[in-house]
């Protein structure tokens, strides 16, 4: 167990609540999501703003990540954040034409679901920028064509899908940016391997056994960014000794009895 103290708990349970409270909650939603396609004979997508700075992170197998460290502009100086609509990259060779509608927007609406459910109570979620508030910036990077579902539907009312969306090869790239300035704060390109059988054929995927696997990736990919964002909100032991030593509620005197 890590002998480093997270500081979400201790230094803004009272802040946040009344800064939720003066703020509009935003609820996930897929509206706005763009779909684009990976470019030919590169190694990220050019979704985040910078990738100068990203580092293979032993914490994380097949992540490169990246957190600043100025003091004053670390994850834990920040009190809220503004969950941007999910973004879709389909495989450089795949055919734009053949993905569904329906599903990626499933797919979109699921990620960002899953995304503000494992940071909303470490980060309230709002709607608008402020100078203690993040934007966090998330898209689905590698999505292909599966094949042709027997029974799919073009009739919107019916949640099956004409084709699968395979989601073996995807990645997720995330970062979080200051929401007035812009400026990078942290980011993670998330590289799971999922292999055959991840993969999407109904617009209630969540709620289908037979695409377990693409649930429990969504929620994967969710949880480990969640950590990332604890291990990057840790103080090291040696600082918190220092912060838990200099702290004299009852003034100089009262170390001294």
């Amino acid at each position: 167990m890590s002998n480093s103290i997270n500081l979400g708990t201790v230094c803004f349970t009272a802040f946040c609540l009344a800064f939720a409270a003066a703020c509009s909650t935003s609820k996930p939603t897929a509206e706005g999501a763009t779909l684009k396609q990976m470019p030919a004979g590169k190694e990220y997508s050019g979704f985040l703003s910078d990738y100068a700075n990203l580092k293979p992170n032993p914490e994380f197998e097949n992540a490169v990540t990246y957190a600043k460290g100025d003091a004053a502009k670390k994850i834990r100086q920040y009190f809220a954040v503004i969950i941007e609509p999910v973004q879709l990259y389909v495989a450089t060779n795949a055919d734009v034409s053949k993905i569904p509608d329906r599903g990626r927007t499933a797919m979109a609406a699921y990620f960002q679901h899953a995304i503000t459910s494992a940071v909303s109570d470490a980060f309230p979620v709002v709607t608008e920028p402020g100078p203690l508030v993040l934007r966090l910036r998330a898209a689905l990077i590698g999505v292909d064509v599966g094949g042709d579902i027997s029974g799919g539907s073009k009739d919107k009312d019916d949640p099956t899908l004409e084709r699968a969306l395979n989601i073996g090869k995807v990645g997720v790239e995330i970062e979080l940016v200051d929401s007035e300035t812009g400026e990078q704060i942290a980011a993670a390109v998330d590289r799971q391997n999922l292999g055959d059988g991840a993969e999407v054929g109904s617009a209630n995927f969540s709620r289908e056994q037979k695409f377990d696997a693409a649930r429990r990736a969504f929620d994967g990919w969710a949880g480990r960014l969640r950590a990332f964002l604890d291990s990057a909100n840790e103080i090291p032991a040696a600082d918190a000794d220092r912060v838990v030593a200099s702290y004299h509620p009852y003034g100089e005197e009262s170390t001294k009895k």
